[in-house]
């Protein structure tokens, strides 16, 4: 039985075979929360994942969390704190502060594996403030008293001083309070460890799978009991002053995470036990998306109901519609005086036509006219090919054009339309989806929204040129798909800046 309830609070009740979970997307993530209902005669059981975690590790989690949050809003009023003290009024203050903000945040300033590196963090700080000091410079008509060259001089040196060393010191402290969690698995190693392992790496090591087991109740009993709810365990193994586990010593186990569903059907009494007794119990679903932004292929296609059932209710918004028609609208009035430089400089160096036209693959697998500048020398364009098989065919205007993606901006009146959106997969050759709906699962969930101009994939990864670059990229898409709300359209748009100057993913 399936029944929805607006967009950000949708419910979905599957029942099939032993699976009855309840679906509860919030922004950038989706949570399984065990449902409260009586129990069904013709079912039975149903096993859930428990939202209830020990007390102690959930209340550092949510710590953490604040902590980053606490971190950029030490920021802002850092920033607005240092304008005060220059003599700038406060709305000028508080303004500056958030538009900087904006700037450093769209250049992933805040982003773990950036935050350890001292260099990294200058360049991006540098490229993020002077894209902060573009916007405040949109404000000189309204306040031109107020802002001169003084201001942007003085928050330069000290954002490139101070955030910096900020940073890097907020980031030490972090990695020290932050004390591992070791998981015994249940599932098999070989299917599942290169994710696990990217896993780890994503968390700077700080979720360890230690253990991995293809379980019967007794084992898993006898393991539960020697290294979960021993607590000694932790006292012998680990030295309380640098928080390493020591060589040769049992290591204590945390949590529970389940990376095989039917697996999971062999102990599913012994889990509910554990869970009342407050040990935390995690999905594989919900640790790839939190951690790794994104669902592996495998991943999708060991917990298939799930996500099939996922994908299944997935739906356009209607303000996101609205947001497409301000956005592109704006940007065709702006971009005019440039769309027709780039038309008349096609024009002289290779002729008619100046718009290059192809057939798109589009929402519900809808096929579509999309639109770009042509930046390639007209060829035989009857057999699809990826971008990096054609290199040999850019025009010269096309080298200039493509790195900063101008060609792709005629795709604002696509837009428009209503064929494409700003925010989304993008667009896929008729030839390309035909082929990957055969070879790769869950590809036509991508199609589930509008394609956009730019999207999670885009920004994320590279282009795709192989089958298993593909697969990746698709991984990222479905992320997305699954996943999408306002915030997380905010935080592609503010990051497409990046990747497009970086030149960093497929953009």
């Amino acid at each position: 039985m399936i029944s929805i309830t607006g967009e950000f609070r949708r419910f979905v009740s599957l029942t099939t075979n032993n699976w009855n979970y309840e679906i509860i997307p919030i922004p950038a993530t989706i949570f399984l929360k065990e449902k409260s209902q009586q129990p069904t005669t013709n079912n039975r059981n149903c096993e859930t994942i428990s939202t209830q975690q020990p007390k102690s590790q959930s209340d550092f989690d949510k710590e953490v969390t604040q902590v980053k949050r606490l971190i950029k809003l030490l920021d802002i009023f850092i920033i607005f704190l240092f304008n005060m003290a220059i003599g700038m009024p406060w709305f000028l203050s508080f303004l500056t502060a958030g538009i900087l903000f904006v700037g450093i945040y769209s250049f992933r300033v805040y982003d773990s594996e950036h935050m350890e590196s001292y260099n990294e963090q200058i360049i991006r700080t540098i490229v993020g403030t002077i894209i902060g000091f573009v916007i405040i410079l949109l404000f000189y008509v309204f306040i031109p008293q107020y802002i001169n060259r003084f201001i942007f001089i003085y928050n330069f040196i000290f954002a490139l001083i101070a955030l910096p060393i900020i940073h890097i010191t907020e980031y030490k402290i972090y990695i020290k309070r932050k004390l591992p969690t070791n998981y015994l698995v249940i599932g098999k190693k070989e299917e599942m460890e290169d994710i696990l392992e990217e896993i780890s790496k994503k968390t700077l090591n700080k979720k360890r799978f230690v253990e991995f087991i293809n379980p019967s109740p007794t084992r898993l009993d006898k393991i539960v009991e020697e290294r979960i709810l021993n607590e000694d365990i932790r006292d012998k193994a680990r030295d309380n002053k640098k928080y390493k586990y020591k060589k040769n010593i049992q290591q204590k186990i945390d949590r529970i995470l389940v990376a095989d569903p039917y697996l999971e059907e062999l102990v599913k009494p012994k889990l509910k036990e554990y869970k009342r007794k407050g040990i935390k119990v995690e999905y594989l679903p919900n640790m790839v998306e939190k951690d790794l932004k994104r669902i592996p292929i495998k991943v999708a296609e060991k917990f298939k109901k799930y996500y099939e059932v996922a994908f299944e209710q997935i739906e356009e918004s209607p303000g996101k519609r609205i947001l497409d028609i301000f956005i592109s609208t704006v940007s065709l009035i702006i971009l005019s005086p440039f769309l027709l430089i780039i038309s008349l400089i096609i024009l002289l160096e290779d002729k008619l036509p100046i718009v290059f036209r192809q057939e798109r693959v589009g929402i519900n697998e809808n096929p579509f006219t999309m639109h770009k500048f042509r930046s390639m020398k007209n060829e035989d364009k009857s057999k699809a090919k990826f971008a990096s098989d054609e290199q040999h065919r850019i025009l010269k205007i096309g080298k200039i054009m493509r790195p900063i993606r101008l060609d792709e901006t005629l795709q604002f009146i696509d837009i428009f339309r209503g064929v494409m959106s700003f925010v989304g997969p993008r667009p896929e050759q008729l030839k390309f989806v035909k082929e990957y709906n055969e070879l790769i699962p869950f590809y036509y969930a991508r199609h589930k929204l509008k394609p956009g101009l730019t999207g999670w994939a885009q920004i994320m990864y590279q282009y795709a040129a192989t089958l298993e670059q593909s697969k990746k990229k698709l991984s990222y898409d479905l992320y997305y798909v699954k996943n999408r709300n306002s915030v997380l359209d905010i935080q592609i748009i503010l990051k497409t800046v990046e990747a497009v100057v970086w030149k960093r993913g497929a953009m």
